[in-house]
C-alpha cells in the first residue's frame, strides 16, 4: 500500500503544475521571446507573415514539433549517447515535421501548397534544435513539453503580430477578408469616406524587409519596457 501512494506521489509531482511550470509557458512570450530576444527564427518569421492565416499555420506547425520533440527528446535523454545525440535530434525532428506536412496536406491542401517549402525547413529551424540542446537534453519530459509549447507560442506570437501589420498595411485585409481599401469590397472604402481618403494598401508592406522593419520595431518597445533585456541577445 505504501508502494501505491508513493508512486501515485511520484506522477503527481511528475505531471505537477506550479510556478515554475507557469514560467516555462509565460517567459518566451515576453522576457526570453525566441524571436526577439534568443534572435532564433527570424528568416520564416520574414517569409511567412504576408499573410495571419499563414502565420497562424505556421505557429501551430513549429509549437507542435518543438513541444513534442521536447518531449520525445527527454524522454530518451538517458540512452542517448553524446556522441550521436544532434543525429537523433535531427531524426525525431524530421519525424514530427513530416507528420505535421501530411497532416496539413490532408487537411488544407492550399494553404500546404504555398508553406510545404517553409514546413519542411523547420527541421533546420533554430528553435526547435536549441530547445533540445538547452533544456531538454538537461530536464524531464513534462516540464521540456511546457518548455517546447511556451517557445512554440513565443514564436507564434511574433509571426502573428508582425503579420497582422503586414496584410492590414500591405494588402488592406486580415485574415483574407477585406478590411480598407479603394472599392466597395472593402468594409472601409476609402474612396467614399474622406477621412480615409489619404490610405491606399502599401505593396511595401508585403516585402521582407518590412517584416524585419517591424520585428526591429518590436524588440525596440520591448526592450524600453525592460532594460534589463538591452544587454542580451
Amino acid at each position: 500500500m505504501a508502494e501505491v501512494l508513493n508512486v501515485s506521489k511520484k506522477e503527481q509531482s511528475a505531471f505537477s503544475f506550479g510556478k515554475e511550470e507557469i514560467r516555462l509557458l509565460t517567459d518566451p512570450l515576453s522576457d526570453n521571446n525566441p524571436i526577439t530576444i534568443q534572435i532564433l527564427g527570424v528568416c520564416s518569421a520574414l517569409a511567412v507573415t504576408t499573410l495571419v492565416s499563414k502565420a497562424i499555420v505556421m505557429g501551430i506547425a513549429v509549437t507542435l514539433v518543438t513541444a513534442f520533440s521536447n518531449l520525445f527528446t527527454s524522454a530518451l535523454r538517458n540512452y542517448i549517447p553524446k556522441s550521436i545525440r544532434m543525429i537523433v535530434q535531427l531524426v525525431i525532428i524530421a519525424f514530427l515535421v513530416t507528420v505535421v506536412e501530411l497532416a496539413l496536406k490532408a487537411a488544407n491542401y492550399p494553404i500546404w501548397k504555398d508553406l510545404s517549402v517553409f514546413i519542411g525547413l523547420i527541421i533546420t529551424n533554430c528553435i526547435v534544435m536549441g530547445r533540445l540542446e538547452a533544456y531538454a537534453m538537461a530536464n524531464k519530459p513534462w516540464k521540456s513539453f511546457l518548455d517546447g509549447i511556451g517557445n512554440g507560442v513565443g514564436y507564434s506570437l511574433i509571426l502573428i503580430i508582425v503579420a497582422v501589420f503586414r496584410e492590414l498595411f500591405g494588402k488592406g485585409s486580415l485574415l483574407d477578408y477585406k478590411i480598407i481599401g479603394p472599392t466597395s469590397e472593402y468594409v472601409l472604402n476609402t474612396t467614399s469616406s474622406a477621412w480615409l481618403s489619404w490610405y491606399t494598401p502599401n505593396n511595401l508592406f508585403v516585402l521582407s524587409p518590412a517584416a524585419m522593419f517591424l520585428i526591429a520595431v518590436i524588440i525596440w518597445v520591448q526592450r524600453s519596457r525592460n532594460p534589463k533585456l538591452v544587454d542580451i541577445s
